[in-house]
């Protein structure tokens, strides 16, 4: 494979990223919560994290993930059974429970979850990162977000 060609492969990654949003959530809510979900992973895995971006007059802007986001819709009871995958995989991952929708900064974002055990958070989504299989076996049976 020449350098060219191998600059025009598509890229492949061995790691997914994806959301699962409940599928009743109202459209500012789902990007809400999508945002917030996304937010962490960074933290937790910063090889996630791209260089930062210029444009052709060298304004700088932030770096961003390096691959892409797959945003995936279920039910209440699809996001329970993907939360328990995920926990029982140890695969980075962030909720979203419906009493944030209540609070308005993080202190109490975090009081609110620490305040329910994990089997009983009303969960309206979540987001993970790990491997690709792994990450596909914790959404089995969610469709991609429409």
């Amino acid at each position: 494979m020449t350098a060219e060609t191998a600059a025009s492969a598509p890229v492949r990654f061995d790691t997914k990223i994806a959301v699962l949003l409940r599928n009743d959530l109202e459209t500012w809510q789902r990007l809400n919560v999508t945002a917030f979900l996304v937010s962490g992973l960074g933290t937790a895995a910063p090889e996630l994290i791209g260089e930062p971006y210029t444009d052709a007059d060298d304004t700088p802007y932030l770096p961003m993930f390096r691959q892409p986001v797959m945003v995936f819709e279920g039910t209440k009871e699809m996001l329970t059974t993907a939360h328990t995958r995920a926990v029982g995989r140890g695969v980075a991952l962030s909720v979203f429970t419906s009493d944030l929708f209540a609070t308005g900064n993080d202190r109490d974002n975090r009081a609110a979850v620490r305040a329910v055990h994990r089997d009983s958070l009303d969960l309206v989504g979540i987001a993970v990162h790990g491997p690709r299989n792994a990450v596909d076996k914790i959404l089995k049976g969610a469709s991609m977000h429409r």
